[in-house]
This record gives structure tokens, C-alpha cells and sequence, in this order.
């Protein structure tokens, strides 16, 4: 008995058909993948070289081109993912084009999925995909866009491919012997403690700022990521300016950093340069932020990495981007005078008592602030906005959260910012119809760090 290996032709003619707009509206992200893989539709080497593409247009192209090689099951199946990953209209338009399709086809044994007598085996296949009776759905611009996007002022949903939702990568023994003595001591478990701060609606009555929609994935997409990791995560939502400074300087004063290697502070609101928001309207400043974690302040943290991720805006202007010509970034770096700082210079304070001289030279000074490292979603000087998606959360936690996933096993954080920045920067709104069409942004980060601060996620050298 021959069993049908290939897709049916009908389902051949439903994709081909309808690839151009597939491949235009189409988000083919990890979820997809996944779902896919969990079905054996596709192999694990097929999802790597579909997510390997540099755009998402190529990925759409690049499964398109896979699925009719896959079996008879792998329509439906596509068709299931669709659904599940919230693009139920691209679903919907190709079930409809398949039965359209089919219905001259019936006298020849090609049975509808409308038809009474389907028969068994494809009888689960009508329960999954019914005649759908509801129209494509619409959104807030006049063009269809991949999913529903709309867009705000200041922080804008916009984009595209969700965060990965995959578990963090372990860390080999091999790795860590090979890098720690380089590294801050990375260790203890827990890793360390975590704070994030989220303000997503603010006090109507007090400030006129817009409730951050999308800014619940955010923190919950933080609170998942540092649980991987091995931290001990505190969450505090919607806090006043003074409820965040009491939150903030409590965190920083917990005896149990005395036994953690690292911590890590995640503030999530609307903002301005150099400051965030509170729920009241009134602003924080982020370098008061930075003093509660100083070698002075937070001795219990003293030469330990300390880790910071502020998603707010510093302006309102929008980032429409420029053409690419070829040509340097034309940036100098500042001059600075240098110093040795444990070099003591020769002056008349040489005919100081010895033994005075003695003890300064023995105890070990640190400079006020040191060993930290802080990601901004958005540029400084630059009043810049950043991008919110509502249903996928905000541009820089995404890749935040996918590179320290995927990367924290062999790559110091300094470097997966560096990554992060080179995919916000590969980022574009796509609103069509919207002032927000093709905008841009770009994240930074500035760093104290004086070694390779790996994280070594999933190893316990003491264990």
C-alpha cells in the first residue's frame, strides 16, 4: 500500500499562492519554531537555519520553501501555529483559499472539510480548522501590519519578533575552569538578588503620563530570566517616586549580599535624561540610583559586579533613522589625564613619620564607584524614545532577555551588550500609515567593570 509522503497539492497551491503575503505579514519567531518542531515538522537543524536568517522576511521565505517537503500533516499543522502564536487571520486566509480551491475538486473524491461524510482519519482535522465565520481582524493603522501594533507617545509598541522563550543555556565545567580566573568570582548560589521596577499605570490625578502597555511582559519576561539565573528576584509594581527610593535603598542594604557574587537592578517606567518616572509624576534620578550601590554607601557589595537595566525614554523625540553611506563613526575618543592611582608621588609628605606612611600605604582605597555595568534602552543626549511592544514588551528587554539565554554560557556581559546593541540596531517599527512607520532605536551601555563578568548560568563549581 503506497502512504502519501509529500503535501497535498492543494495545500502546495494554498502556500504558494498566498506566500507573498505570508512572507510581508508573517512572524516566524522562536514560538513558531518550536510549535513546529514539537509537531515533527520540522528538525532541529531546519529550525537553526531558519532562525540563522538576518531578516524576518527571509525566515518566512525560508519556511515557506521547507513545508511542502514535509509530509500531508504539515499544513495543518502550520496552520495550528499560526493560530497559537496569535496570527489567526494568516491562518484563516489559508484555510479559506484551500476550500475555495477545492470545491471543483469534489466530484473527483476530493472531499471538503465542510462535507458530512469527511472521512475518519481526517475527521480531527474539521475539528481543528471549522469554517471560520469572523472577518480578518484590523488594527489601529490603515495598512495590515505583522500582529496587532499600534503605537503611544514616548515609549511606542511597534516591531515585531518576541523575545526566545527557550530555557537558559548552561555552562560548561570545561568553560568555567577555562575562564574564571579572569573573571569576577561567580560562584555562590544564589547568584545574587535582583530587583525590578515596574511602573506601568500612573496616577491620573497626579501626571498626565500614558499607562505603559506591554510593560506587565517586561517584568515578568525579567522575573523568569533572573530566576534561570540563579538569582533571588524582588518585584515591586507601580511605586511612587519616594515608594521606589525606600524600595531601592532597602534592596541595597540586605545583609544577604554579604554571601551573593553579583546583583542586578532592573527599573522599567516612563522617563526623561537622566531620570525615571514614579507614578506620581515626579522624577528620580538615576545617578542617585547609582550612589545607593557606591563602594561608600554599599559596602557589601564592594568588587562585585553590579548589574543595571533602565527601559525608559530620555525624551520624546523619535529615532526616524538616516540612509546608510559607507564611511568611520567619527567618533574620538575624549582625552583624559591618567594616573596611577597606586603609584604615591614623591612630595614633602615623605618627611612624614614612617610609621604614618606605612599604614596608608598598607590599607587598599577603592574609587567611589566602580564595578558596575548599566544597559539604556535609548541614547544619552539624543531625548530619544524607546519601542513598546503591547503583546511582546519593550525592544531592549527582548534582546536582553534573548542574549543572556543564549549567550551568558560563554559570553561576559560586556559583550552581550555589545550584541544587544547590534540588534536594536537591526530594528525597524513597522506601523505602514503611521508617522512611527520604519522608525528606529538604539540602546547603550556604559561600564566600571575592572574584569570578564560571566555569569556561568546552571554551574555550581562547589556543588
Amino acid at each position: 500500500m503506497l502512504v502519501e509522503c509529500g503535501m497535498k497539492e492543494r495545500d502546495k497551491l494554498a502556500l504558494k499562492k498566498n506566500s507573498v503575503a505570508l512572507c510581508k505579514e508573517m512572524v516566524v519567531d522562536e514560538l513558531l519554531i518550536q510549535f513546529l518542531q514539537a509537531e515533527d515538522v520540522l528538525t532541529e537543524g531546519m529550525a537553526e537555519t531558519i532562525l540563522a536568517e538576518p531578516t524576518s522576511h527571509k525566515r518566512s521565505w525560508r519556511l515557506l520553501s521547507l513545508l511542502p517537503k514535509r509530509g500531508p500533516q504539515a499544513f495543518n499543522s502550520f496552520c495550528t501555529a499560526l493560530k497559537e502564536t496569535e496570527q489567526q487571520h494568516l491562518c484563516t486566509l489559508l484555510i479559506r483559499f484551500r476550500e475555495r480551491e477545492n470545491k471543483p475538486t469534489e466530484i473527483e473524491g476530493e472531499m471538503s472539510l465542510a462535507q458530512d461524510n469527511t472521512p475518519a482519519k481526517d475527521r480531527g482535522n474539521q475539528e481543528r480548522f471549522p469554517e471560520p465565520v469572523f472577518p480578518l481582524p484590523t488594527q489601529e493603522c490603515a495598512v495590515p501590519a505583522k500582529r496587532a501594533r499600534t503605537h503611544e507617545s514616548m515609549e511606542m509598541c511597534l516591531d515585531a519578533d518576541s523575545p526566545v522563550t527557550t530555557a537558559v543555556l548552561p555552562c560548561t565545567p570545561e568553560f568555567y575552569m577555562s575562564h574564571s580566573a579572569q573573571a569576577y568570582q561567580m560562584s555562590s548560589s544564589p547568584r545574587g538578588l535582583a530587583l525590578v521596577v515596574s511602573n506601568v499605570r500612573f496616577e491620573p490625578e497626579l501626571s498626565e503620563l500614558d499607562t505603559r502597555r506591554g510593560g506587565e511582559v517586561d517584568e515578568e519576561v525579567l522575573r523568569r530570566l533572573f530566576t534561570e539565573l540563579d538569582f533571588t528576584v524582588s518585584l515591586h509594581k507601580d511605586l511612587t517616586v519616594q515608594a521606589m527610593r525606600d524600595c531601592i535603598e532597602q534592596f541595597a542594604r540586605q545583609s544577604e549580599h554579604a554571601v551573593c557574587d553579583c546583583s542586578a537592578v532592573c527599573l522599567l517606567s516612563h522617563g526623561v535624561e537622566g531620570c525615571i518616572y514614579g507614578t506620581d509624576g515626579q522624577l528620580l534620578e538615576l545617578d542617585w540610583v547609582f550612589e545607593m550601590f557606591d563602594n561608600a554607601r554599599c559596602p557589601l557589595l564592594q568588587n562585585k559586579p553590579k548589574m543595571f537595566f533602565i527601559q525608559a525614554c530620555r525624551g520624546e523625540e523619535m529615532d526616524s533613522g538616516v540612509d546608510q553611506i559607507d564611511g568611520d563613526d567619527g567618533k574620538e575618543p575624549a582625552g583624559c589625564e591618567h594616573r596611577d592611582a597606586g603609584r604615591e608621588e614623591k612630595t614633602e609628605r615623605q618627611s612624614e613619620a614612617g610609621d604614618e606612611r606605612e599604614r596608608e600605604r598598607l590599607r587598599v582605597k577603592l574609587p567611589q564607584r566602580s564595578d558596575m555595568i548599566c544597559g539604556f534602552a535609548s541614547l544619552k543626549g539624543f531625548s530619544t524614545a524607546a519601542m513598546r511592544n503591547t503583546k511582546k514588551g519593550s525592544w531592549f528587554i527582548q534582546e536582553i532577555n534573548t542574549a543572556l539565554r543564549l549567550r551568558a554560557r560563554d559570553t561576559h556581559l560586556s559583550d552581550i551588550l555589545v550584541q544587544v546593541n547590534g540588534r536594536i540596531k537591526e530594528r525597524e517599527g513597522y506601523a505602514p500609515g503611521s508617522a512611527h512607520h520604519r522608525c528606529k532605536e538604539m540602546s547603550e551601555f556604559t561600564s566600571s567593570l575592572c574584569k570578564d563578568f560571566y555569569l556561568f548560568p546552571k554551574y555550581c563549581p562547589n556543588s
